[in-house]
């Protein structure tokens, strides 16, 4: 019976898991922006040089920007294999049957 609770237990924290993923790309924003900040403000009392700031500031933008592009590339490769499924496949069929060269489709007279 331990077995069937355990299997019960995964569905439901699937979602959660999915969902704290998705919610965690914002918190990831601001807290690499702001690891970027300490690490330039630390550059700046320990150089004297006003510039090293933006240094440290730049370097959080940039990790912000490389996780972001890490979520995206993430989803689109999700959206890849989801295209791929046959249920979600657009498929162009035309039969024989269904269209004649021959016949007119202009104005109908009755």
């Amino acid at each position: 019976m331990p077995n069937s609770e355990n299997e019960e237990r995964k569905p439901r924290v699937k979602p959660i898991i999915e969902a704290a993923d998705s919610l965690s790309l914002g918190i990831s924003i601001v807290v690499a922006i702001a690891i970027g900040i300490g690490l330039g403000w630390l550059l700046k009392n320990l150089t004297g040089a006003a510039w090293s700031f933006w240094i440290g500031v730049v370097i959080g933008i940039a990790a912000a920007i490389l996780n972001v592009y890490k979520a995206y590339s993430k989803q689109y490769k999700e959206f890849e294999e989801l295209a791929k499924e046959p249920r979600y496949v657009i498929k162009k069929k035309i039969d024989d049957d269904e269209y004649d060269e021959d016949e007119d489709y202009g104005e109908k007279s009755y």
